[in-house]
């Protein structure tokens, strides 16, 4: 894949979302190679950060991804440098993470991470305040 079709799949997997009035972040890891996602969770902390302090929300879908060590410690080094930029943070098909993982994550991050079985509930979960 050209350098270009990477920062233009990049850029497709990190985008905002308009709902109920509110911007949330779409990390979509969803089917990503162990690679994949720990190059675009490199990217999260650029967006993130461009954001006002406690202000984003985000939802990360990793349904169907695959992991490795260097994908892992990406996720859980990037919740740790976003964090003061969070207000709420959803994440969707964790079925697909080391089962330890989640709680490993929080404690690292010292964030809560809200678990949903379908986008759209993450969704709605993220849009009330």
């Amino acid at each position: 894949m050209s350098k270009s079709a990477d920062q233009r799949q990049s850029g497709e997997r990190i985008r905002f979302l308009e709902r109920e009035g509110k911007r949330i972040l779409l990390v979509d890891l969803s089917k990503c190679t162990a690679r994949e996602v720990e190059e675009t969770t490199h990217r999260v902390p650029d967006v993130v950060t461009a954001e006002p302090r406690g202000s984003a929300l985000i939802l990360t879908d990793f349904s169907g991804s695959s992991f490795d060590e260097a994908a892992l410690r990406a996720i859980k080094e990037t919740a740790v440098f976003d964090k003061a930029f969070v207000k709420k943070s959803a994440l969707v098909g964790i079925l697909s993470l080391p089962r330890e993982f989640h709680n490993e994550m929080e404690k690292f991050s010292r964030r809560d991470f809200a678990i949903f079985g379908t986008r759209e509930d993450a969704l709605q979960w993220l849009v009330q305040s």
